[in-house]
């Protein structure tokens, strides 16, 4: 498995866990809850951004990595 597919089966991953986050985030009872469910889905956020851009680098970088 190369960089490149391993980096989009990560994205892939974190982007599933940001919808089920989302979702538990929506069906908290307690305030506390759905305060920590929201910083966790901004902090994952913030990680999909960044590999994201990673992975568009690499794309660049090595033309045989990019999406069909």
């Amino acid at each position: 498995m190369t960089v490149g597919s391993q980096l989009k089966n990560t994205l892939a991953g974190l982007k599933g866990a940001q919808a089920t986050i989302q979702l538990y985030a929506q069906q908290a009872r307690h305030e506390q809850s759905q305060a920590a469910f929201q910083e966790g889905l901004i902090i994952l956020s913030e990680v999909v951004e960044s590999l994201a851009a990673r992975l568009q680098e690499i794309e660049l970088a090595e033309p045989q990595y990019k999406s069909l």
